[in-house]
């Protein structure tokens, strides 16, 4: 075997990688692994490969500066795990490779781990990369699972092309296989990331198989390696949307990998405990869901400051719960549903609304409030803005109400001619508060010489971004959890230049709430319009309306026929 066992030195190399990060980041495009800029080094000045780099630098006088160290991100484009293999392999005497098809990369993947051997994913779009990596590592054995790398049966590699038998797999490897069903591709990641190096288990999908191949002939065996220095490797995490490759490949090397039902530790305190204190160990990220380096890095420090859990435990709005909420003001009825009763009975009334979601929900549903803090109105009042601000005590009964019982409340703003960001601070004690968000209405955001109603208003992305900034640093200051921050919407043109507004806050939970009322073909036709070119990083909203819908739909088909499946739901 032409492998030689991975030393501490090398994984101390590692380390110093993930140590040198400063604020300011950018992917490797040769390699897809996060790196980050170093001051007063040049292009000329580092070499392709980081963890070449690494070696050249005194490995001991390195760790003991650079710990804790700072994440490193996997970005795995195509899902080829060649980034995976870069980071744990030096070189291997042995490598699987996948076709298309998660059956074959699911067999690949279970070989890989057996063998200790880096596994790659070959497909029309990856298969230049893999054969690049499989040259990089200077295999000798590579095993072909499925359809994948038709013109390599040549030179020094022995390229053993698998049947996809229970027989060929015995054969190639002198071992028995425990088989393990997977039952739906949400769990793929997280049965991979559950194998043990030590065992033979083959993960087969039910929903479908390899093809199988007759052959006669005698195969060769696929020589397995030795173990690595596993209690020497990163910690690992991996999430839903993380390459089955990569997973596998960092089992093979033996890391510890740990699933995150969601790429954000701050989800709750389980997830939390995968990341916090690891300062004598370095951490991998699997996938670019993760975020870049440094904003992972940011997630983590967020998640060990904060102490106050959201209702219903974690430190994200969302996912983790979904809510159901009365839109109102708390002057009467004439403004919503919140306000049709006193905050006691409003509480009790969103409380068993939400209760009736809840069977058609994967999450939990709490109750909440949208509490209108700023009425647009007609007369310009004594500032002039057209716009009537309720005084944040006037605010603070419902508010106590709903928080008081397990829920969330959410101040909205209907500024006029007025400023969002001016508006805002009025709240700034109530938004201190770690279950209190914050909901902009650009349909009374109107401009100089206009008047409320006389058209639909608008506000631009640099408005919104101003709130943001401002909200976001509030939130940091004060060590609280995330924060909503929901933008209203139900015409294009209420959101100017909607794509440059700045959803990079993590400290911020960006929602976009689709307004339209009317049929279910009128509000279906408005929520779809919204959410063309909409950035992933929304969270979707959806309103119904007691007296303008026709007909209000019912709990069960909120969740069931609206997709996809709206976080927060307001009743007006």
């Amino acid at each position: 075997m032409r492998f030689p066992k991975r030393t501490a030195s090398t994984i101390v190399s590692l380390a110093l990688v993930w140590g040198l990060a400063s604020c300011s980041s950018g992917a490797d495009q040769e390699t897809g692994v996060t790196e980050e800029s170093t001051t007063g080094t040049t292009e000329e000045d580092t070499p392709a490969d980081p963890l070449r780099q690494a070696r050249t630098a005194n490995l001991s006088t390195a760790v003991s500066e650079n710990f804790p160290a700072t994440p490193t991100v996997v970005a795995d484009p195509g899902f080829s795990g060649v980034d995976a293999s870069r980071l744990f392999f030096d070189r291997s005497d042995t490598v699987v490779v996948a076709g298309p098809g998660v059956a074959e990369e699911l067999r690949a993947a279970s070989i890989a781990i057996a063998s200790h051997s880096p596994v790659l994913h070959a497909t029309p779009e990856t298969e230049a990369a893999v054969k690049g990596e499989i040259a990089r590592l200077e295999a000798s054995h590579v095993l072909v699972v499925g359809e994948a790398l038709g013109d390599v049966d040549s030179g020094e590699i022995n390229v053993i092309r698998d049947p996809g038998t229970q027989e060929a797999l015995a054969q190639l490897t002198a071992r028995q296989f425990e088989v393990r069903t997977v039952d739906s591709a949400s769990e793929v990641v997280r049965d991979i990331a559950a194998v043990d190096p030590e065992a033979q288990v083959l993960l087969v999908p039910s929903w479908t198989s390899v093809p199988e191949k007759s052959d006669s002939d005698k195969l060769p065996a696929f020589p397995a390696q030795s173990n690595r220095d596993a209690e020497m490797a990163p910690v690992v995490v991996a999430a839903p949307e993380s390459g089955i490759s990569a997973v596998a490949t960092a089992r093979a090397y033996g890391a510890d990998v740990r699933y995150m039902t969601y790429p954000d530790p701050r989800l709750n305190l389980e997830q939390m405990k995968m990341v916090a204190g690891l300062a004598d160990q370095p951490l991998v990220a699997l996938g670019e869901q993760f975020g870049s380096a440094a904003e992972l890095s940011a997630k983590i420090r967020r998640g060990e400051t904060v102490t106050t859990e959201l209702p219903g435990g974690g430190g994200l709005v969302f996912p983790g719960r979904r809510m159901v909420a009365l839109y109102g003001h708390p002057s009467g009825p004439a403004l919503g549903a919140m306000g049709e009763q006193p905050p006691a009975e409003a509480v009790a009334r969103v409380r068993e609304l939400s209760e009736q979601y809840q069977p058609f929900s994967d999450q939990p549903v709490i109750p909440a409030f949208e509490v209108i803090a700023t009425v647009a109105s007609e007369f310009p009042g004594d500032d002039g803005n057209y716009s009537n601000e309720s005084a944040p005590g006037d605010l603070a009964p419902y508010i106590d109400a709903i928080t008081d019982a397990g829920g969330y409340a959410v101040i909205d703003l209907q500024p006029g001619r007025g400023s969002f960001l001016e508006q805002a601070k009025i709240y700034a004690d109530l938004l201190k508060r770690p279950n209190v968000g914050l909901a902009l209405d650009p349909e009374w955001k109107i401009g100089e010489g206009e008047l409320p109603m006389s058209r639909v208003g608008s506000a631009d992305a640099s408005e919104i971004n101003e709130v943001a900034d401002w909200l976001a640093a509030l939130t940091r200051d004060n060590g609280l959890p995330q924060k909503a921050l929901i933008l209203h919407q139900f015409q294009a043109q209420m959101l100017v230049n909607r794509e440059a507004i700045n959803t990079d806050h993590i400290e911020l939970a960006f929602v976009l709430h689709a307004d339209g009322h009317g049929t279910p073909e009128d509000k279906f036709e408005t929520w779809n319009m919204l959410r063309e070119n909409l950035s992933r990083d929304y969270f979707m909203a959806w309103k119904n309306f007691h007296d303008e819908d026709f007909p209000m739909f019912t709990p069960e088909q909120t969740l069931s026929r609206v997709v996809p499946t709206p976080w927060f739901v307001s009743y007006q």
